[in-house]
């Protein structure tokens, strides 16, 4: 079984998928410097006179990933030597709004936002850049609200073109198929514009598109996806770009008794994800992923640079590999750690770091 890796790519050049890009193949932004280098491994200012205090301000969400997410930045955090205030405003604007003013006025040296709605979030990450704090953010469009805050990412166009081109070759052209996508987060948008070039270009006929986002989204999108199944019951595959999300696809699927004739496509990985997708005549056929502790980890790097004044770049991207249900099922992968042992290329080590920063493995 083949294992694709997605090629690190913008946040906007969703074009350049299909296209030529100029830099080196093995190069990433934020990246750590060849062994060799001149740079110090010496801590530099302000680390090297104790511990930074930052905040981490999230959205979240339902399911293992944003958890998953959150220890994999707390255990880079305090590698670093940050001192890390945690809010979760659990999918609510207002309170990410009021996370957000409190964190401002603590006195931290930088914000890590982790997920939500721009126009929520955009003139808040201004005031705080304006009051020097550095701000990073995982998955929320800002590059043209709040230039000067750093923003990170999934290769999302990379996650779904993988998924979706294993998709294609699973069921082929011109066939129907179903869509479940909230639609409401900044990397759900960016998987979109891929999922629409692939309906576009396979001929397939999208019978339904449904979607909610919730602090309950396998639960909510089951009964959405259960109910767009029973009048279209003749879709061949069901694209859903969120494992929560997938999980209630697969939930519908099988409710329905059509495991065996409707397959689900998701993105991103966790060890009930694995269950669901190696157990006995599940439809759940193949997920794009990066390791989400990993990723956590590296947006937590981004932020140390950020501070140390060692990072330039505004946008950091993480890629991710194509896990098939039958890789997992031929390498008897049961877990997560299973997985990280098979696929060496979801270590993000090297991706936003430095000599001075000590890349916490999972």
């Amino acid at each position: 079984m083949r294992i694709y890796r997605a090629s690190s790519v913008g946040l906007s050049t969703v074009l350049f998928l299909f296209g030529c890009s100029k830099e080196r193949p093995n190069e990433q932004p934020g990246s750590a410097p060849p062994a060799g280098s001149a740079e110090s491994a010496t801590k530099p200012a302000p680390f090297d006179k104790g511990p930074v205090k930052i905040a981490l301000v999230q959205y979240s969400g339902a399911g293992d990933y944003f958890q998953l997410w959150t220890d994999g930045a707390q255990k880079q955090a305090d590698a670093i030597g940050f001192t890390m205030q945690h809010y979760d405003a659990q999918a609510q604007d207002a309170k990410q709004a009021a996370d957000m003013k409190t964190a401002i006025a603590s006195g931290v040296a930088g914000i890590i936002v982790d997920h939500g709605t721009s126009p929520t979030l955009c003139p808040l990450i201004n005031q705080a850049t304006d009051a020097g704090i550095a701000v990073v953010v995982y998955d929320v469009k800002v590059a043209e609200c709040a230039p000067k805050a750093v923003e990170t990412a999934q290769n999302d166009v990379g996650l779904a073109t993988l998924v979706l081109t294993q998709m294609a070759k699973d069921i082929g052209d011109g066939v129907p198929v179903g869509y479940v996508n909230p639609m409401v987060i900044a990397p759900l948008e960016r998987r979109d514009v891929v999922w629409k070039q692939f309906v576009a270009q396979h001929k397939w006929s999208q019978k339904f598109s449904v979607g909610k986002f919730s602090h309950e989204v396998a639960k909510d999108n089951a009964k959405l996806a259960s109910a767009a199944l029973k009048k279209q019951p003749g879709v061949k595959a069901i694209f859903a770009p969120y494992d929560e999300v997938t999980k209630g696809a697969v939930t519908a699927i099988e409710e329905n008794k059509l495991g065996t004739k409707v397959a689900a496509y998701g993105i991103d990985i966790s060890n009930p994800d694995i269950e669901v997708m190696t157990r006995k005549d599940s439809p759940w056929k193949a997920t794009a992923t990066t390791d989400p502790s990993a990723i956590g980890a590296g947006v937590t790097r981004a932020m140390a640079l950020r501070i140390a004044g060692q990072l330039n770049e505004k946008q950091v991207v993480f890629p991710g590999v194509l896990v098939t249900q039958a890789f997992l099922l031929q390498e008897q992968i049961k877990n997560l750690d299973d997985l990280r042992a098979k696929l060496p290329d979801l270590n993000l080590t090297s991706t936003a770091s430095a000599p001075w920063i000590k890349s916490v493995t999972f």
